[in-house]
């Protein structure tokens, strides 16, 4: 039942707002009482740390070479965007429906936020970066910045945006992330005449 009350608000808290769904929806979408659902969830502001503490997935690493775990993020992004029911970033959201007031979701929010950059960071360092710390908060702001271009344009194009930014800072640190598919196609062929 706890699991199912949690996909449930999930889901409502997701879509629709935090503000905007009270206990009483997500426990008329079960069909359960509000009190079997406070047996569970003592309240409202214990169901929201929950929800976001399940939302908390951290990346993992895989054997791919480090750069392109860093640029694959960014692919993954842009699927995300282009399904029908991203709504951005639950965190983001939370935090920004809530306001400080809201003390534990603030707090969830920016743990799982610098679990994404520590993420960038650990990848980085596995590249030899320098100052990896920046980087990786760099990237991050590249993440969060086509999430939010996303919601305003309703374009997945932004994160590529974002990833062709993201190559950039990459090759300025010295990571060989390949070809710029972009500059090699606008390059003019040097066996071809002049125009």
């Amino acid at each position: 039942m706890k699991e199912r009350i949690l996909q449930t608000a999930d889901k409502l808290f997701y879509l629709q707002g935090i503000r905007a769904i009270g206990v009483d929806t997500i426990a008329a979408e079960i069909g359960i009482s509000k009190r079997t659902l406070y047996n569970h969830f003592p309240s409202k502001d214990a169901l929201i740390a929950a929800y976001l503490e399940r939302r908390f997935v951290t990346q993992r690493p895989s054997d791919k070479p480090p750069a392109e775990q860093i640029l694959a993020t960014f692919d993954s992004l842009e699927r995300r965007f282009a399904a029908t029911d991203f709504r951005g970033c639950p965190f983001v959201n939370a935090v920004a429906e809530l306001g400080p007031a809201a003390r534990a979701v603030k707090k969830i929010a920016i743990a799982f936020k610098e679990s994404r950059r520590v993420w960038f960071r650990e990848r980085l360092n596995e590249l030899g970066i320098t100052d990896a710390d920046e980087l990786a908060t760099q990237l991050v702001l590249l993440v969060d910045g086509s999430i939010a271009q996303d919601l305003v344009r309703d374009d997945p194009a932004m994160a590529r945006a974002a990833k062709e930014a993201a190559k950039v800072l990459l090759r300025n640190a010295g990571v060989d992330v390949g070809v710029d598919s972009a500059k090699s196609a606008a390059k003019p062929d040097q066996h071809s005449p002049q125009q």
